[in-house]
């Protein structure tokens, strides 16, 4: 293996520790001494990949964005199938959902020297959305619904992020039950929503 490969072996491997200790520990446990021990390297080399704790965070969210561009671009999904691999990616680990969602809106006020990672994020975040909304598109025209485009993936992202809080809080898992039951019963509402919106405008033209 050149040394290339393994400065991207070696980066790979820090991100996926690195995602893993912010789970387990939040912001305030995950620390860049703690991370160089889990990996036994000497932290100076962390500094080879990324030069700070807010660097490396953004870097984390735009890994996890370039996760979910690779997910729609799979054209031999149909569209429940990518809504149903979009709202499980966020619904089998909601701790990450919700966190980095709060770790993206302090940076954006707060961070320093990460605005190149930003547009880096928002560009991914552009290419996916392309996609989704062509494929949204198709989809409604194909159920004739009279929802918008805008209104349903406002919607679905609504659910997921609510949903995401929910399985999050440890208040409402004492209540929960079966998670299982949750995602599955949330799938089916977001794929039922802009079937239930056809409906509806049907009932309004006939009153």
């Amino acid at each position: 293996m050149d040394r290339q490969a393994q400065f991207r072996a070696r980066e790979a491997l820090i991100f996926q520790v690195a995602e893993q200790l912010l789970l387990e520990n939040g912001e305030a446990g995950m620390t860049l001494d703690a991370l160089a021990a889990e990996l036994d390297l000497a932290k100076g080399t962390l500094y080879k990949h990324f030069q700070s704790k807010d660097e490396l965070y953004m870097l984390l969210i735009i890994r996890n964005e370039n996760m979910l561009l690779e997910m729609v671009r799979d054209t031999e999904k149909a569209f429940p199938e990518h809504l149903a691999f979009f709202m499980l990616h966020h619904l089998h680990h909601p701790e990450r959902a919700v966190l980095f969602h709060q770790i993206e809106e302090r940076l954006s006020t707060t961070g320093q020297g990460i605005h190149h990672l930003f547009s880096e994020l928002y560009q991914v975040r552009k290419q996916r959305l392309r996609i989704i909304i062509r494929m949204t598109e198709r989809y409604l025209e194909s159920i004739e619904s009279v929802m918008s485009v805008r209104d349903y993936l406002a919607s679905i992202w609504s659910i997921t992020q609510g949903a995401a809080s929910i399985l999050n809080s440890s208040f409402y898992q004492r209540y929960l039950g079966c998670r299982d039951t949750l995602r599955v019963a949330l799938i089916d509402q977001a794929l039922a929503l802009p079937k239930h919106s056809l409906v509806t405008e049907q009932i309004a033209e006939y009153n």
